[in-house]
């Protein structure tokens, strides 16, 4: 089986990237003979790049795959301790941030068979779920990193901390730098009271809880990050009734007494807080794109891959935005839900989304 999908990406590689059938074959026979020997082969550095691109350019689930080709890797599979695994961490969250000009950014720990260390977060930042307080959704993360001695603020938005584990090691945690994580107070221009909610949000979303495949290697530790799309924040996190459920607060701070359905007013919330989150982060000088714009972008990566004689996969609930779905190309016809092998694949009962918008 790994040889079948090594030699699949491997050709794949050779032949996107214009090289000739003769080292195409040479490296195809050296990882042949590798797998014989160890039962694995291991990556170059530039086919570990192209093979992180590409899984983000498979990914069915994600709008924003027109940028595929801008990642940029991070190769930290030779790291074989802590301080080293935390300035890893800490330097991409960094570089990734780039000052609120956020940058598509991955970095890629030891294969499975060299025994990585683990992250426990589902993001690297993420705020922590108190019992009547916080998000639901980060409930049994904060009860670990409690157990490990951590103590937060018991706010709605305590940022957690790193939570990982190298192999023969106990679990521990790491508080980030307060310097380190950029945060943005919303605010609406023509709704003042949003701000005196004291919301906010972070910058960037950097997915940790999921495994990227590689020609039949698997990376199972390998954060990776795009930036926001306004509805993944403004619909989902803020208003899902299993998240922070704010859909009454942000009414009353638009002055919406009547939330009956048919007042159409949770529509009006719905859109005056996407464009809230959308201003603040505008503002701020944080990157983000909007819903439709997103799905302008998408068409265009649809006509690029059309054009390259590559079929386009996709997961049509996912590409469809949470907020006027019709409004948009996505909504109007169906995707091949099949799955590339090179990919990001979810880890058992995970299922977080696509931050690369």
């Amino acid at each position: 089986m790994m040889i079948e999908e090594a030699i699949s990406f491997i050709t794949q590689f050779y032949e996107e990237t214009n090289q000739s059938s003769t080292k195409r074959n040479e490296r195809l026979k050296a990882i042949k003979q590798e797998i014989i020997e160890k039962g694995y082969y291991r990556h170059t550095k530039e086919e570990l790049t192209f093979g992180a691109r590409l899984a983000w350019r498979n990914s069915n689930r994600c709008i924003g795959r027109l940028f595929w080709e801008s990642l940029k890797v991070q190769d930290a599979r030779d790291i074989q301790n802590e301080a080293e695994f935390l300035n890893a961490i800490t330097s991409h969250v960094e570089n990734a941030t780039n000052g609120g000009r956020i940058i598509p950014y991955i970095t890629i720990f030891a294969p499975s068979f060299e025994a990585p260390p683990k992250i426990y977060n589902n993001q690297l930042i993420r705020y922590a779920g108190y019992e009547k307080i916080g998000d639901p959704s980060e409930k049994s993360v904060t009860h670990l990193a409690e157990h490990l001695g951590w103590r937060g603020d018991h706010t709605n938005f305590d940022v957690l901390p790193l939570i990982y584990q190298f192999p023969n090691h106990p679990i521990r945690y790491y508080e980030y730098p307060k310097s380190l994580i950029l945060e943005v107070p919303i605010r609406h221009s023509e709704f003042p009271k949003i701000e005196q909610l004291n919301l906010k949000w972070y910058a960037v979303p950097i997915i940790s809880n999921m495994d990227l495949k590689i020609g039949g290697i698997t990376y199972p530790t390998a954060p990776f990050n795009g930036w926001y799309m306004v509805n993944e924040i403004a619909v989902r996190n803020y208003l899902d009734s299993f998240r922070y459920n704010l859909m009454e607060p942000l009414a009353q701070a638009m002055n919406f007494s009547n939330l009956k359905n048919s007042s159409f007013n949770k529509d009006r919330v719905l859109v005056e807080i996407n464009d809230a989150v959308y201003q603040s982060f505008k503002n701020t000088g944080v990157s983000m794109v909007d819903h439709l714009t997103a799905a302008k972008q998408f068409e265009k990566f649809e006509a690029t891959e059309h054009a390259h004689h590559r079929k386009v996969t996709g997961k049509w609930s996912w590409l469809a935005p949470p907020l006027s779905p019709t409004l948009t190309a996505n909504y109007h016809h169906g995707y091949d839900n099949t799955m590339h092998e090179t990919n990001f694949y979810y880890k058992k009962n995970e299922s977080s989304g696509c931050p690369f918008h």
